[in-house]
């Protein structure tokens, strides 16, 4: 699938499902324009944050349609970016959207820096996104980091958000496919104490 197709399909789901946030997971660009974010999105989104994709890796996106959210403040990390959004109904509460690193090497200052996220950014929290720290359906796995992960999302009292209707998120699409669970959606219980009814 070509780049214009991709974004022609990108666009429709957001037509179709008409979310106030949207989370972009290795945009693989440098630099994000409005024009840009408009052509992904629509004419609704003119407000966003991104992290700059390195070379042609990572690279996130989130974006908010207008008159949904007041932004008042936001940080961008190596792995991450997170927002801080309000409105007149519901308090405060943080997003951060996650791009984690593929190599074993650097996973483990990437829960650091998740930890120094939640440190600044206090309340309310969800983060989603590519954590790249799960399980497979083969014997492939870095046990001792799935540990890891699991003593930080329990350390920080994370909850996941169930995914509906499968356990992967990510197949090499092969005749007997890798099966892998790449991505996540995590919350405080402030969080899910103020949008109780969310599932994905």
């Amino acid at each position: 699938m070509n780049d214009k197709a991709r974004r022609d399909n990108l666009r429709k789901v957001v037509d179709d499902t008409r979310p106030a946030v949207v989370c972009l997971q290795e945009t693989k660009l440098s630099y994000i324009s409005e024009r840009d974010v408009i052509s992904f999105l629509g004419r609704d989104f003119t407000k966003f944050v991104f992290l700059s994709a390195q070379q042609t890796r990572g690279g996130i996106l989130i974006a908010w349609r207008d008159g949904s959210f007041v932004v008042s403040q936001h940080r961008v990390h190596r792995h991450s970016v997170s927002v801080l959004f309000s409105n007149n109904d519901d308090p405060a509460w943080w997003f951060t959207g996650v791009y984690g690193p593929h190599r074993d090497d650097e996973k483990l200052g990437f829960i650091e820096e998740l930890r120094e996220v939640r440190a600044n950014c206090p309340g309310p929290w969800m983060l989603a996104g590519d954590f790249d720290m799960e399980d497979k359906n083969n014997e492939n796995i870095n046990r001792a980091m799935m540990g890891r992960f699991r003593h930080f999302v329990n350390d920080l009292e994370l909850k996941e958000i169930p995914l509906l209707g499968r356990r992967y998120t990510w197949s090499n699409e092969r005749d007997s496919p890798m099966l892998v669970k790449l991505d996540q959606v995590l919350c405080t219980n402030d969080w899910e104490e103020i949008y109780a009814e969310n599932v994905l």
